[in-house]
């Protein structure tokens, strides 16, 4: 499971790293004002229908009755499911594209009701959010082609389409700018370009795979498709919970001064690191190893699975937590504290960091847990504890943006998804799918004193190293402070007993082996 959360965790540092690269980028050219939230909506629309369509759900159905119809029943058999699927997909989303397109200042009153009214950003995020919109049919079907490429153990070029998406953004805000009207324009053509692209190029893929996919094809409901399509049901119900309480966050600030949504966006691309990377490599080594424990009766295996996997996650997601809220500012600054983006940016966005850092053990830890109710095919405690905290996440929303505006909606995701996490938790351990082995027990305070250590140490460097003026001294100062975090978080653990990188490094070349 470390080898599998490491190979799975490398892919996704390297496309977070673009990612950052690109965000550094649109920082400079767009700033935090009105125009990087009109465009910062037009983004996050799409992409709250492609996280409910295209992936997580259709991807945990479609997968395993791809793998299975190409193992059992052939390459034919296989083709003509993701075919039928690809058909049906491009017939309904297009559909919902063009409703999307031609409704726009419907959706954005409901979605960003603070624009409306205002002359720049309502009529900017209407126009831009036009044109991205196709983006969710391109990104849908990749999705589904990458589900093919993955079904038949080729993993590379699904691995590298999100690096696409950052590179022809990029190209486009610096190459497009002079010829459309603002450079959010020119970024949202090149999110267009970017998703087909990443299409065609795992279309290809897939075609030198021997798999031909034709996203034209005449859907056909047989029962293969249906299959699938019922299997997505409980998916698509959890993940429109995760995208309401997401949409949640849109609507309450929008309704903030201008600067808001930008402020937020920031943040959060710098807490989806740690999210990304371990969140992610954990939950996707440790789903199939639970199941396949379970299946074969071994209860004991299954349990420890479990331990070690959040033993894991938290000894890598509390020291980016505390290290977030320590250095927030160096690292908000440093990356993206230049050209539109202003010292102003900067500190507004640092507290947004620090709140979203409060609660980053708890977006990991949630990837830790659902497996053990997923591994068990119970799909639906994990969406009903779902609909439980959107609502906490509401309300809380509304009471801590009187006082704490902007701040207040990442503080507010924290604290619901901390509850999230201790309600999943509880009913594991009630229900004896969780039990808190000794090694655990021990374990966990100890991550949480190195840490503290960590952050005593780093603070003190913060002290004397910043502020910095802009360039590369800036870097070579946050390079310092995450050397220097890096060296004695690890050292403490090793020291105080909450981790043995010893064994870490002997699992790893007997699994290499």
């Amino acid at each position: 499971m470390l080898r599998s959360i490491f190979t799975v965790g490398g892919w996704t540092m390297a496309s977070r790293i673009l990612g950052f690269a690109r965000d550094m980028l649109i920082a400079a050219r767009l700033g935090a004002g009105p125009i990087g939230d009109a465009f910062f909506v037009a983004l996050r629309l799409p992409n709250l229908f492609r996280q409910l369509f295209g992936e997580g759900a259709f991807n945990a159905a479609f997968v395993p009755a791809f793998a299975g119809a190409y193992a059992l029943d052939g390459p034919a058999k296989a083709r003509a499911l993701a075919n039928s699927l690809a058909g049906l997909m491009t017939l309904s989303l297009s559909g919902l594209v063009a409703i999307g397109i031609i409704f726009m200042p419907q959706l954005l009153f409901v979605l960003a009701p603070g624009f409306v009214g205002e002359a720049l950003r309502f009529p900017l995020a209407v126009e831009l959010t036009r044109i991205t919109f196709p983006y969710l049919l391109f990104i849908c079907l990749a999705a589904l082609v990458s589900g093919v490429l993955n079904g038949m153990d080729r993993f590379a070029a699904a691995a590298a389409a999100p690096v696409l998406f950052n590179l022809i953004s990029m190209a486009a805000l610096l190459g497009l700018t002079p010829y459309v009207a603002t450079p959010a324009h020119a970024l949202a053509w090149g999110v267009v370009a970017s998703g087909l692209v990443q299409l065609l190029m795992l279309i290809v893929a897939a075609r030198v795979a021997g798999m031909v996919i034709n996203p034209l094809s005449r859907p056909r409901l047989t029962p293969e498709v249906r299959g699938v399509l019922r299997r997505m049901g409980p998916g698509l119900v959890g993940a429109g919970v995760t995208q309401l309480n997401l949409a949640i966050g849109i609507i309450i600030a929008s309704l903030l001064p201008a600067g808001a949504v930008s402020f937020l966006y920031y943040a959060d691309r710098i807490s989806q690191l740690p999210l990304g990377v371990i969140g992610a490599a954990v939950g996707t080594a440790l789903l199939p190893l639970l199941s396949r424990q379970l299946r074969t009766g071994k209860a004991l295996a299954a349990h420890r699975s479990q331990n070690r996997a959040i033993e894991l996650t938290l000894a890598f997601a509390l020291p980016a937590a505390f290290a977030m809220a320590c250095v927030a500012r160096p690292i908000i600054g440093t990356l993206f504290e230049r050209g539109a983006f202003d010292a102003a940016a900067t500190a507004a966005t640092s507290m947004a960091l620090v709140a979203y850092a409060a609660g980053l053990p708890a977006f990991v830890l949630v990837k830790a847990l659902t497996p053990g109710f997923f591994a068990r095919g119970d799909t639906a405690t994990p969406v009903k504890v779902a609909f439980f905290v959107v609502a906490l996440n509401l309300a809380l929303n509304l009471v801590l943006t009187r006082y704490l505006s902007h701040v207040g909606i990442a503080l507010a995701t924290s604290l619901a998804s901390w509850v999230n996490v201790l309600v999943l938790g509880w009913l594991l351990v009630r229900r004896r799918r969780l039990v808190l082995d000794r090694r655990l027990r021990r374990a966990v305070p100890r991550l949480v004193a190195a840490a503290l250590v960590m952050s005593a140490v780093l603070l003190a460097l913060q002290a004397a190293i910043f502020p910095l003026d802009h360039g590369l001294a800036r870097f070579g100062g946050l390079a310092v402070l995450i050397g220097a975090g890096l060296v004695t978080y690890f050292g403490a653990a090793q020291a105080l007993g909450g981790l043995d990188l010893r064994e870490a490094l002997r699992s790893l070349r007997r699994r290499k082996a």
